[in-house]
């Protein structure tokens, strides 16, 4: 019988912490953060990550598990730079899911996540789309958005009038609404969070939740490992 490979991953960090964002916002989660980016957004927060030169531990899926039995939580978050262009991931989600752990995926919304949809347990999905302050719009996938389920999440972040009206164009045309979880979450620092809100208000943008990055605002907002 053929024995099965042993992967290691490029782990730039992993701790544990709240869900800052997202569905999950509030509970613990075992957050797993994987070296390397495709895209450089302006408003990136995670920059010294995105690097293939960053400093980061090789992990084994052995490794991993040992530390999340220790840890004791049952949500991981696997996140980047970009987590799905990391050789063997699948492998990796497979494993934690078959273990008993709720896996998400952060994405930038640029990668294809077929190949990731059909691993059984399905991991959970939580897209970006790349809205024009960002630069890097014309780099997403709407595609992926036929495989997103009522437990997936698209989310924008937005930090001006411009990424508003892109949300909503992108949520109507694509009926996301109907499809899976809709956040909008600020740019820290860039817009009025009271904005957003009176904006959701006027174009009765009823099937978007506003989001803080709630981290942020506990923990110092450079803070890594939180």
């Amino acid at each position: 019988m053929e024995k099965s490979r042993t992967y290691h991953y490029p782990v730039a960090e992993h701790f544990v912490s709240i869900n800052g964002e997202g569905a999950e916002a509030g509970r613990l989660a075992a957050f797993i953060r994987l070296r390397g980016c495709n895209l450089h957004c302006s408003f990136c927060d995670t920059t010294w990550a995105c690097s293939n030169s960053c400093p980061c531990e090789y992990l084994s899926t052995e490794d991993l598990l040992a530390w999340l039995d220790q840890s004791q939580v049952r949500d991981v978050t696997l996140t980047g730079g970009e987590p799905l262009l990391t050789d063997h991931v699948d492998d990796l989600i497979r494993t934690l899911g078959k273990a008993g752990y709720r896996v998400e995926i952060e994405t930038n919304g640029s990668v294809d996540i077929s190949p990731f949809e059909s691993i059984r347990p399905r991991p959970v999905f939580t897209l970006d789309y790349k809205c024009p302050g960002s630069g890097m719009e014309d780099h997403m996938l709407t595609g992926n958005y036929s495989m997103l389920t009522g437990d997936d999440s698209v989310k924008f972040v937005v930090g001006s009038r411009e990424d508003l009206d892109r949300a909503r164009q992108i949520c109507s045309k694509h009926d996301l609404g109907d499809r899976c979880g809709i956040f909008l979450s600020a740019v820290f620092g860039k817009i009025d969070t009271k904005d957003i809100v009176q904006y959701m208000m006027d174009h009765h943008f009823t099937e978007a939740r506003l989001q803080l990055q709630m981290h942020k605002f506990i923990w110092d907002p450079a803070k890594r490992g939180v």
